[in-house]
């Protein structure tokens, strides 16, 4: 029996505990870098691009107030009389006017109303001027980098199955779709199936093997895929249980890739199964239905249910 090892994936076989996982189901990996400072690792730049937008827009908020709220202050320091704002009215009304004008100057609107009228307000708002494009210039920067970041939105089914295949054989087999409307063309997929062996010192190490898919790639991407490995003599999973599966903790790493017409480049995905996540004596039910004018539907909520049949 032949097995395609790989010893280049990049993830280390030496396994240090038995319930982690290699790929998170959202596709990142699960590894915690240590042993470097807090600052050297982070990166705002890339932080600010990979959050998603709800965290983003609050954020960019919060910034908006503070550094208002920052300048709002000098400006009452410096005395607010010298904006045009009559003391008489109270603290707090001149603390909201300040503020307003801050707004006001940090996005270059400046209504007129209210004036720097002394040096220090003057020199005040200049500096805020400024600030104000250059934090406009990185915001538009950030803005139009997460607009034009390579996104997308593959679809895994729950649960990978292990499927009779012709008279004799099984396979081993998940669904992948795209949930969004772009076109995807020259798909392809690397799967990688992991579990635990004994070492020739007695401890546990991970061992990687690559599955023979039926299709690798597809020259066309617009429904559900079903990707296939038979097993057959020359798979690694010749002769293997799910209860062997569970014990070694086996893990199955998926690599997706495509050309996305939309943005015209290649698009990655990632994900993985592991060994609670898959069904033995299983097949999928139909998702693609096409009507009496011969138009296609896909039915991707159902590209997950699965029908139990005997192997």
């Amino acid at each position: 029996m032949k097995k395609n090892e790989i010893e280049d994936t990049g993830l280390s076989s030496k396994f240090q505990t038995r319930t982690q996982r290699l790929i998170g189901r959202d596709g990142s990996f699960n590894v915690k870098k240590t042993g470097i400072g807090r600052f050297e690792s982070f990166n705002l730049y890339h932080y600010l691009i990979n959050i998603s937008w709800t965290r983003f827009f609050i954020l960019a908020l919060l910034f908006y107030i503070v550094i208002n709220l920052a300048f709002t202050v000098f400006y009452v320091i410096a005395g607010p009389e010298h904006l045009g704002i009559e003391k008489n009215l109270g603290s707090l009304h001149s603390f909201m006017n300040s503020f307003f004008f801050s707004a006001q100057t940090l996005t270059t609107v400046g209504f007129g109303r209210v004036n720097p009228q002394n040096a220090w307000t003057n020199i005040i708002a200049t500096l805020e001027a400024g600030i104000g494009l250059m934090v406009f210039a990185v915001a538009t920067g950030l803005l139009y980098g997460r607009f034009s970041r390579p996104a997308t939105n593959m679809m895994f089914s729950r649960s990978a199955i292990f499927a009779k295949w012709g008279d004799n054989q099984r396979a081993f087999q998940f669904r992948v779709a795209n949930a969004f409307t772009t076109e995807m063309m020259d798909a392809e997929i690397q799967v990688i199936a992991s579990w635990l062996e004994p070492g020739e010192d007695g401890n546990e190490i991970r061992k990687f093997y690559a599955l023979k898919l039926e299709y690798a790639k597809i020259v066309f991407f617009p429904t559900v895929w079903t990707v296939n490995h038979v097993i057959d003599e020359n798979s690694p999973l010749f002769g293997k249980t799910l209860d062997d599966m569970i014990k070694d903790e086996a893990e199955f790493l998926i690599l997706f890739k495509a050309y996305d017409d939309t943005f015209t480049q290649t698009v990655h995905a990632r994900f993985s199964y592991r060994h609670d996540e898959l069904v033995w004596g299983a097949k999928f039910k139909r998702v693609i239905l096409i009507d009496e004018k011969g138009k296609s539907f896909v039915s991707l909520d159902k590209m997950s249910e699965l029908e139990k049949v005997e192997i």
